[in-house]
């Protein structure tokens, strides 16, 4: 599957990266560079709807907890949408899953990013 990554901002403000493929060495700097264009645009809350992500390595791991890091101090926030259990399995076994908020679909990110 080809990678693929895609932004959008909702009506009330809150940006939408979705992204498909595999987020991995090669890739986490384009998810990086959109998060961080979102963050310089002034957004504080952030969806990343990894629903077309099958694979993640601890480079892109590593990309979300900045991502994180960076809007806790303004009180943002980051939010995952991940269907794949293999996904969602990494964020378990590295404990992650207490630093996200993980949904299965967009409507409860939205719904639980406010």
């Amino acid at each position: 599957m080809e990678f693929n990554i895609e932004s959008e901002k909702t009506p009330d403000g809150v940006a939408v990266i979705e992204v498909a493929g595999e987020l991995d060495l090669y890739t986490a700097p384009r998810l990086k560079e959109a998060l961080l264009s979102a963050m310089d645009e002034g957004v504080l809350n952030i969806i990343v709807d990894m629903s077309g992500v099958h694979f993640i390595d601890s480079s892109a791991l590593g990309v979300l907890i900045g991502g994180v890091k960076r809007l806790k101090p303004k009180e943002g926030k980051l939010v995952l949408v991940s269907v794949d259990e293999n996904v969602n399995w990494i964020f378990q076994i590295t404990g992650l899953n207490s630093v996200f908020d993980i949904f299965q679909t967009r409507e409860e990110a939205l719904a639980g990013v406010h």
